[in-house]
């Protein structure tokens, strides 16, 4: 009789797998049924609206600079993903395309992008100018408080956009793109290996990739650095001479899917041309008796041991007449006082031309 008492209890209370845990089960999966009934699309929807959420920046609106040149096939792909990246952040954008004298159909793709969405916006050369040259007009013609270049090939990922400003919103005015994992020819990787490595031992800043076009910038970087000739490769560089902040993030690279790199062995040399330019132009503008007053006066130092070394020869009765080093520490002594001379006529120029507004001022109270 107790036996049978302890049966029908444990039946009531559901222990076991009884009845009221079959009736939870059972309304579980009734939900899911219910759940999964419903289109994909619904389903993809919602998930987005629980698990999407918009990044916060300080920054007001975001000014985005896409130099061009023969892109024709990519730029409306690019501008669809353009579109996609930034519905994540909680500001306004424009896009201004500068078409550098493009020879195929990029401008008519160009102006019909613009017709369609009045956040883009172009603007033509009538010829190839260079990088540079694009980079600099389309600075002049940006309304935003913060500035990204990026490259119109699709090599660039839109999506890095708001990691950009993420690390921007630490306080640093230029942050620059480190394409880590780089899908380009061989001889492309290589040599750009090769260029990062000596910009970075003779301009003492330590980033990987100097020439990544995916960068971004506070509007005071933009308006207060000029760029011309082949110096958009160093812009990291002009920035910090100039007191600005920078840093770099790892960025995604992107297989180029049309057209051809405009990357020539050329470019290679003209860039550590160039790289001279800016070392020069930066720490030496200003104070150029530092520098040719450095080699001068090492040149004639050491011309002038080297005759010194000559005369107690001389005056040991060994003759000079037959000693190509005689010749070697003449030329020395004469190329150390014109670098001299140089070194003193540079500084009567800076001192003549110096101006007030010359200097970036970052604060006053």
């Amino acid at each position: 009789m107790d036996k049978l008492l302890e049966e029908n209890t444990n039946t009531n209370t559901g222990n076991a797998g009884g009845p009221i845990e079959r009736q939870e089960k059972s309304s579980d999966d009734n939900h899911a049924k219910n759940y999964y009934r419903k289109p994909y699309y619904q389903r993809r929807r919602k998930f987005y609206k629980q698990n999407q959420q918009q990044e916060k920046t300080q920054f007001k609106k975001l000014s985005i600079v896409i130099p061009l040149f023969n892109e024709e096939e990519s730029l409306n792909p690019l501008t669809n993903e353009i579109r996609k990246a930034l519905k994540q952040l909680e500001m306004g954008f424009e896009v201004i395309f500068v078409d550098d004298g493009s020879t195929d159909g990029s401008l008519k793709i160009v102006k019909d992008i613009c017709r369609q969405d009045k956040r883009f916006k172009y603007v033509s050369f009538r010829k190839n100018y260079g990088k540079s040259a694009a980079l600099q007009t389309g600075f002049k013609h940006v309304t935003g408080d913060v500035v990204v270049t990026m490259d119109a090939d699709l090599q660039d990922d839109p999506n890095e956009i708001p990691n950009l400003l993420k690390k921007m919103n630490e306080g640093f005015d230029l942050v620059s793109g480190w394409k880590k994992k780089r899908h380009d020819p061989f001889i492309k990787k290589q040599s750009s290996k090769f260029f990062n490595f000596v910009t970075r031992i003779m301009s003492g800043i330590k980033l990987h990739d100097f020439n990544c076009g995916l960068k971004a910038y506070r509007r005071e970087v933009t308006d207060n650095i000029k760029v011309y000739g082949e110096l958009h490769r160093y812009m990291p560089v002009l920035a910090d001479w100039e007191g600005f902040s920078v840093a770099e993030i790892v960025v995604t690279h992107h297989p180029r899917r049309y057209g051809k790199t405009k990357f020539g062995i050329s470019r290679f040399f003209k860039g550590f041309v160039d790289l001279i330019t800016v070392i020069f132009s930066t720490r030496y503008i200003k104070r150029p008796m530092h520098f040719f007053g450095f080699f001068g006066a090492l040149s004639f130092i050491i011309g002038l041991l080297v005759n010194g070394y000559l005369t107690i020869d001389w005056i040991n009765g060994k003759p000079l007449s037959n000693r190509p080093m005689l010749f070697l520490g003449m030329l020395l002594i004469i190329v150390g006082v014109q670098l001299f001379s140089v070194g003193l006529l540079g500084e009567m120029l800076v001192k003549s031309s110096l101006h007030d507004e010359e200097y970036i001022i970052k604060d006053k109270g």
